[in-house]
C-alpha cells in the first residue's frame, strides 16, 4: 500500500466483512477479559480457601463474585468440616441436599458421621449414614445396631468385612459381639487367619487366635511368630508337636527367615526337616524359598540349587534367577542353558532376548547374536537401546501425536466434573483434582480417556497423560508421556549442579510421573522423591535455603534440592549415572556394598545381578528414560553406553558437542513399544 494515502469509502458490499472483524475484535476483547475474570476467581478462590480451612463464615467475604465458580461449594465443605464438632444435623443435611453428588458433599457427610460415632450419638448417625463409605464407618453402622438393641446376621452384617485380611479398630467392640454371640466358629476363624497369614498380617492373627480353644490358639500365635520374627520361631520349633497347624508354622518360619538369612535356614531346615512330617507342598515351598534367596546372594551352590528345583516348583522368578547368578559368574554356557529352560513367553521378554544375544556373541557366534541385536533394536526400550549400541545402530523412535477429536472435546469441556478438576488443579489442589478426574471420567471409554489427558497436559497437568497413555500405539506419544516441564528450571537447575539435565528429567519422570504433590510411605516428596530429611541437609550444604517439608511440594523447589543431591550421588560414584540412579533408588552404601561383591562385571552385567527387583528396574527405566529426554531436548541422544561407563572408570558430562546418535523410525517399528513399562505409579497418587 502506498504511504500516507486514504483508502477509498467502503462499498456497501464490504459492510458485513466489515461487521464480522468489529464482531471478532469485540469477542477477542470479551474472551480476554473472561481470562482476566476467571484469574481473578483463582485468586479469590486461594485466598478464600485459606480462610475456610480456619472455620467460620470469614471466608464468605472473600468469596464475593465466587457464587458462579465451580469450586464454591469446595469453600462451605472446608469451614464445615472445619466445624464439624459443632455443627448440628440440619446444617449438614442442608449442604447434602444443596450438592447431593459432590465430593465435597461426600467428605462432610464422612466426617460428620466419624463425629457423632465417636460421641456414640447414634440416632444422628443413622439419620445420615449412607453404604459403602469404608469399613470404618460400616463398622460404626453396626456399632450403631448393637446399641439400640439389633442382633448380629454372620452372612447380612459381617461375611464382607470377615473376607478382609485387616480391619479397623472400629471393628472391635463388633467382632467382641460377634464372637460373644457365639458366630465366629473355629472354622470362620481359621479361615480368616489363612487369609491374614497370605497377606502378612501377623497382628490379625494373633488377636484371632484368643478365640480359639487352648491348643489350636496356640498353634495360631505360633503362625504369627513365624511372621512376625521367624528367627525365635525355628528356635522354638524343635519343641513344637507334629501337628498339622504347626508344620504349616514352621515351614513358614523357614521360607520367612530365607528372606533375612539363607544361611541360617539352611542350618535350621537341616535341623527341622525330619522334625516335622512336612507336605510335599510345604517342603517344595522351603526348598524353593532357600534356593531362591542363596540366588540372591549369589552363593556358590545357588545355580546348582536352581537347576535342581522340581519342575513344578519352579517360577518366572526362579528361572529368571538362574539366568542372573550365571550372567554374574559370566557363564554363558550356563546363560543360555538357563533362558532355554524359561517358558517361550518369557524368553520373549527384551531382557533375555538381549542377554540371549550376550551369550551367543560370547560363545562364539556373532551372526546369531548381530540378528538378534538388530532385532531388538527396533524397540525403544532400555535393551532396545542397549542392542542398538551393540550393533552402532540409530535409536528407534516413531513419535505419534494424540489424534484430534472436537466433539470429544467440547462434551468434554463442558463436563462439570472435569471442570472442577481442571480449576482444582489450576489453583494448586492437585489431590482433589484427581478425585475429580476419577469421578468424572469413571466408566469413559477408552478414546474420552485419552481425549481428557491430552486436554490435561495442554494445562500442565501432565501426570494424566503419563498414566493415560500407558499401553500400546499411546507409547508412542512422547511429548505427552516425557513432557519438558520447562516451568520447574529443570535445565538451568541441572546445568548449576554439573549434571546433564537429560537424566535429571529422567529421575523426576520416574520418580513421580510429574506428579508435583508425590508422597511415598518412606514421606518422600514431589517430583524428585526427597525425604525432607535429606532436602535439609543438601539445603544446607549447597547454601539454599530451606522452607521445610512443605516447600518440597514447590517443583522449583523440589527440582533446585533433587539436582543437587543427584549431583552428590553422581560425584560419589565417578559422576557414573548409572550407578548414581541405583544409589538414588536404594542408598549409596547399598549400591557400594553390590560393588564390592560384583563391581569388575560390565555395567550391563552389573545392573541385571542388581538383588532388589525394584532398583533393576529403577536403574533400566531410567537410562531408557534418559535416551528419551536426551532426544526431546536436541532432536538425537547420547550413546546409552556412553551413560555407562564401567565400574571406576571416569565419566564426562556431555555438551553440545558431544557426538550423539541417530534417532529413526523404522519402517516397521515394533508394536506397542516405547520405552516400556515405565508407569510405577508412585505412592504419591494416594
Amino acid at each position: 500500500m502506498t504511504p500516507n494515502v486514504l483508502p477509498p469509502a467502503p462499498s456497501r458490499r464490504f459492510v458485513p466483512y466489515l461487521l464480522f472483524v468489529l464482531l471478532a475484535t469485540w469477542l477477542g476483547f470479551a474472551a480476554g477479559a473472561a481470562a482476566a475474570s476467571l484469574a481473578e476467581q483463582r485468586t479469590a478462590f486461594r485466598q478464600a480457601w485459606a480462610v475456610a480451612q480456619q472455620g467460620g463464615d470469614g471466608w464468605r467475604s472473600w468469596a464475593k463474585g465466587l457464587a458462579d465458580y465451580p469450586l464454591y461449594p469446595y469453600l462451605e465443605e472446608a469451614a464445615l468440616e472445619h466445624d464439624v464438632a459443632t455443627l448440628d444435623r440440619a446444617t449438614v443435611a442442608d449442604y447434602l441436599r444443596r450438592y447431593p453428588d459432590l465430593l465435597p458433599a461426600a467428605d462432610l457427610r464422612r466426617a460428620w458421621l466419624l463425629e457423632q460415632a465417636r460421641r456414640q450419638r447414634w440416632d444422628d448417625f443413622l439419620a445420615l449414614y449412607r453404604p459403602g463409605l469404608g469399613d470404618t464407618l460400616t463398622c460404626y453402622r453396626l456399632q450403631a445396631k448393637l446399641a439400640q438393641g439389633g442382633r448380629l446376621d454372620f452372612e447380612k452384617d459381617l461375611a464382607p468385612l470377615w473376607a478382609q485380611p485387616s480391619l479397623p479398630s472400629a471393628c472391635d467392640p463388633v467382632l467382641d459381639a460377634a464372637h460373644e454371640a457365639g458366630l465366629l466358629t473355629d472354622a470362620r476363624l481359621w479361615a480368616r487367619i489363612d487369609r491374614a497369614l497370605d497377606a502378612g498380617q501377623g497382628g490379625t492373627v494373633t488377636a484371632l487366635a484368643a478365640w480359639l480353644p487352648a491348643t489350636e490358639g496356640k498353634a495360631a500365635a505360633r503362625l504369627a511368630q513365624a511372621l512376625r520374627d521367624p528367627t525365635a520361631a525355628v528356635a522354638d520349633a524343635v519343641n513344637w508337636p507334629d501337628s498339622p497347624r504347626h508344620r504349616q508354622a514352621a515351614a513358614l518360619a523357614l521360607q520367612r527367615l530365607a528372606r533375612r538369612d539363607a544361611d541360617a535356614a539352611d542350618a535350621a531346615w537341616q535341623r527341622l526337616r525330619s522334625r516335622f512330617d512336612f507336605t510335599p507342598a510345604q517342603r517344595n515351598g522351603v526348598l524353593y524359598a532357600l534356593a531362591l534367596y542363596h540366588a540372591t546372594d549369589f552363593d556358590e551352590h545357588a545355580l546348582a540349587r536352581l537347576a535342581d528345583l522340581p519342575a513344578a516348583v519352579q517360577t518366572d522368578t526362579s528361572r529368571e534367577w538362574r539366568a542372573r547368578v550365571a550372567l554374574a559368574r559370566q557363564d554363558w554356557p550356563a546363560v543360555l542353558a538357563a533362558i532355554d529352560a524359561m517358558p517361550a513367553s518369557q524368553q520373549e521378554q527384551d531382557e533375555w532376548r538381549y542377554f540371549r544375544a550376550r551369550a551367543l556373541a560370547a560363545t562364539g557366534h556373532p551372526l546369531q547374536a548381530d540378528a538378534l541385536y538388530a532385532q531388538l533394536a527396533l524397540e525403544p526400550t532400555y535393551y532396545g537401546f542397549l542392542a542398538a549400541d551393540h550393533v552402532q545402530g540409530d535409536y528407534a523412535i516413531c513419535p505419534l501425536d494424540p489424534p484430534d477429536d472436537t466433539a470429544r472435546e467440547q462434551a468434554l469441556l463442558a463436563d462439570p466434573g472435569l471442570r472442577r478438576a481442571f480449576e482444582l488443579y489450576a489453583v494448586d489442589l492437585p489431590r482433589l483434582a484427581r478425585r475429580e478426574w476419577a469421578r468424572a471420567l469413571d466408566g469413559a471409554d477408552p478414546a474420552t480417556q485419552r481425549v481428557a489427558a491430552r486436554l490435561a497436559y495442554e494445562r500442565g497437568w501432565y501426570d494424566r497423560a503419563v498414566f493415560a497413555f500407558a499401553s500400546g500405539d499411546m507409547l508412542r506419544y512422547y511429548a505427552q508421556r516425557f513432557p519438558l516441564a520447562s516451568q520447574d528450571g529443570v535445565v538451568p537447575q541441572a546445568q548449576q549442579a554439573g549434571i546433564d539435565p537429560a537424566w535429571a528429567y529422567a529421575i523426576a519422570r520416574a520418580e513421580s510421573a510429574w506428579m508435583s504433590d508425590a508422597h511415598s510411605g518412606a514421606d518422600a516428596r514431589g517430583l524428585m522423591q526427597l525425604l525432607p530429611s535429606t532436602a535439609a541437609r543438601v539445603a544446607r550444604q549447597n547454601g539454599l535455603d530451606w522452607g521445610g517439608a512443605a516447600s518440597l511440594y514447590d517443583p522449583a523447589v523440589n527440582i533446585m534440592l533433587g539436582t543437587r543431591y543427584l549431583a552428590q550421588m553422581a560425584a560419589r560414584f565417578n559422576g557414573a549415572p548409572w550407578l548414581a540412579s541405583a544409589a538414588y533408588n536404594a542408598g549409596p552404601n547399598k549400591v557400594q556394598e553390590w560393588l564390592d561383591a560384583r563391581g569388575t562385571l560390565p555395567p550391563d552385567l552389573f545392573v541385571a545381578t542388581i538383588p532388589y527387583r525394584e532398583t533393576r528396574d529403577y536403574v533400566a527405566r531410567v537410562m531408557a528414560f534418559a535416551v528419551i529426554y536426551d532426544w526431546r531436548l536436541s532432536g538425537k541422544a547420547l550413546p546409552l553406553a556412553s551413560r555407562m561407563p564401567a565400574n571406576g572408570q571416569p565419566y564426562s558430562l556431555p555438551d553440545v558437542h558431544t557426538p550423539r546418535r541417530g534417532v529413526t523410525c523404522p519402517a516397521m517399528p515394533a508394536p506397542a513399544a516405547a520405552a516400556g513399562t515405565d508407569v510405577a505409579d508412585p505412592a504419591s497418587a494416594r
